[in-house]
């Protein structure tokens, strides 16, 4: 069932979503952050997880409005080169997925069906460009895009520091950092035109020798044909053991071609 899709990527910001009201901006000042101007930038990759291997055990949550579904997630992350994403419902893996820079696989129990491919055709049967990075980064808190590829225009929003994405397309992407650590508070992903808009929010954080993790992860998803929300609460985490990834599809599933 595409649930079970939606929670194996943890990619609610794959469903698109309805514009909401932007907050009212208590900002002061408003400046353009350019490649020679990257302080907050600069601070907030400073909080980087420095990590070979992250294993979590997690609680998800997948709200529509036509059904709520509470299940488990086991999450396996060999940082840049591989993610094992296993939901269980009572002890029973409902679905699995495996997914390297190059290549996606997932199979799930419901229809018993399988995918095997790559991001490209993935992304767009989702209706939004994705990759490894932008799944490894929502699972560790670090904002989607590389911020220090772009430029960005910042404000204060509700004592949040604000980046705005300068570019002047149908998508819009705005980045919320905290003003201390430079912590990524929230991320919002819209299409104004297409009435759809995706936020991100990340609350309880952790410090630990590697880092600072969120163990709380919201996702908030409108769209014209309604709402999604999913939320991950992060129970169990170990860094830098030794893992395995173990991944094939059960005999007799169907393969989901995407064209």
């Amino acid at each position: 069932m595409k649930k079970y899709i939606a929670i194996l990527f943890v990619s609610a910001f794959m469903i698109s979503c309805k514009s909401k009201a932007v907050a009212v901006q208590n900002n002061t000042t408003t400046e353009v952050v350019t490649k020679k101007d990257t302080k907050v930038i600069d601070k907030h990759y400073d909080n980087k997880l420095d990590f070979k291997t992250l294993y979590i055990k997690s609680s998800a949550k997948y709200v529509d409005e036509k059904q709520s579904q509470n299940v488990s997630a086991e999450i396996k992350i060999e940082k840049d080169k591989q993610i094992l994403i296993s939901v269980r419902f009572l002890g029973i893996t409902m679905a699995k997925a495996l997914i390297t820079p190059t290549t996606v696989s997932y199979y799930e129990k419901i229809n018993s069906t399988y995918y095997e491919g790559d991001f490209t055709s993935l992304s767009a049967w989702l209706g939004t460009e994705l990759d490894y990075s932008k799944v490894q980064n929502l699972l560790v808190g670090e904002a989607l895009d590389d911020l220090r590829k772009g430029k960005y225009t910042q404000t204060i929003v509700e004592n949040l520091i604000r980046l705005e994405d300068q570019k002047d397309t149908n998508l819009k992407k705005s980045f919320f950092l905290d003003g201390e650590k430079y912590l990524l508070q929230k991320e919002q992903i819209s299409q104004p035109t297409e009435n759809r808009m995706l936020q991100i929010s990340y609350a309880d954080n952790k410090v630990f020798d590697q880092g600072t993790l969120p163990t709380s992860i919201e996702i908030n998803a409108v769209q014209p044909k309604g709402k999604t929300d999913i939320n991950l609460n992060y129970n169990n985490i170990s860094f830098n053991e030794e893992l395995s990834f173990p991944y094939s599809v059960p005999s007799g599933y169907k393969k989901v071609i995407i064209k």
